[in-house]
């Protein structure tokens, strides 16, 4: 009743007043047989300026008064419900038609707002997430938009050092947590973040499930998640543990996942785990995975991890390093410290901090 799925909808109730002058406030103004006769945003560094053939206005008060819109469109980014909140309750009672974007305000936790409208005999409608496709290929979708948390732009201060793989179960898990140990015995100040498929397990100084999490909420939770830690602890160093691969074949499902955390840590240092003839996974190897690590992020993988526990002999290691023409080790049997080092030499940290 109260979703939009067409654009042939938005038409019947120009002409617009667009709330929010950012990638949703432009992508509205574009739709097809949309008038927009002004915008609205909060930020001063935009109130004045161009946008879409219009001056961006401070009062919305002044828009609907001095256009000729029916309608006030919020197309605001999540983490601003509270002035999408306004701005409709500001609409509404200056009779206006209202359409909300469910990011930012969705009408199935406000009530209050259609009982609102439907008492001033105005339009509220929000544009849908389009779930009902979803249910009509799998019978089955989530009851609302699983993306939640605000967007934060953050970058830390510290050297961050990413730890992914060429395939799950390869050892991004122990190499994380080894090098984050390694290092305090080092006498560096460290923090350790975990994105574990299981969230339980310890040494480290925060610890989620990431694929509990949309996949448009992973990257906030890595930056807000070094911003806490480095207001809390002031490391010299963070570490983040990837998830699955951004090239494993057999199980394409994670590697949305894996790509999410990479973007989400904006790494200094990569540390790409291998495991050799794994039994259960499908990597398509190194070579792919540090192509495509250095092609979503501009990092540089500085050293390999290997899990060594499907390889008889274990003197192919060597191999390795001779091959990709970085360091190679086997985590589990001192090589840790040599990774590190590598990884300190590479940041521009002082080995004897």
């Amino acid at each position: 009743m109260y979703d939009v799925t067409s654009v042939k909808e938005l038409q019947t109730l120009n002409p617009f007043i667009i709330v929010g002058c950012g990638g949703g406030g432009e992508k509205f103004a574009n739709f097809e047989g949309i008038e927009a006769v002004g915008f609205v945003d909060d930020n001063p560094k935009k109130q004045g300026n161009k946008f879409c053939n219009n001056v961006i206005s401070s009062s919305l008060r002044e828009l609907i008064e001095n256009t000729e819109a029916k309608s006030v469109a919020i197309m605001l980014p999540i983490g601003a419900e509270g002035s999408a909140l306004k701005y409709a309750v500001e609409a509404i009672d200056n009779n206006m038609n209202v359409i909300t974007s469910f990011r930012s305000l969705s009408l199935m936790e406000n009530k209050a707002l259609t009982t609102f409208a439907e008492s001033k005999k105005v339009v509220i409608k929000e544009i849908s997430p389009r779930l009902d496709v979803i249910k009509n290929i799998f019978g089955l979708a989530p009851p609302k938009c699983t993306e939640i948390l605000p967007k934060i732009n953050y970058k830390p201060k510290a050297p961050v050092v990413f730890v992914g793989g060429t395939s799950q179960e390869c050892g991004k898990r122990t190499t994380t947590r080894i090098l984050g140990k390694t290092a305090q015995k080092k006498g560096l100040n460290v923090a350790v973040i975990s994105t574990d498929e299981m969230g339980i397990e310890g040494s480290v100084d925060m610890n989620f499930r990431a694929g509990s999490l949309s996949v448009m909420d992973v990257a906030a939770a890595i930056i807000g998640a070094m911003k806490k830690l480095e207001e809390e602890k002031n490391p010299d160093i963070i570490f983040v543990e990837g998830q699955s691969s951004l090239t494993e074949k057999g199980n394409p499902h994670p590697r949305g996942l894996s790509a999410a955390i990479l973007i989400g840590a904006m790494p200094d240092a990569t540390v790409v785990c291998h495991r050799p003839n794994h039994p259960f996974r499908e990597p398509r190897g190194i070579e792919q995975e540090i192509k495509a690590i250095e092609s979503v992020e501009p990092t540089k993988v500085v050293g390999i991890s290997l899990n060594m526990r499907n390889v008889k002999n274990k003197n192919d290691i060597l191999k390795f390093e001779e091959k990709y023409k970085i360091p190679a080790v086997d985590i589990k049997n001192r090589g840790a410290s040599r990774l590190l080092d590598t990884i300190i030499d590479y940041v521009g940290l002082n080995k004897n901090h």
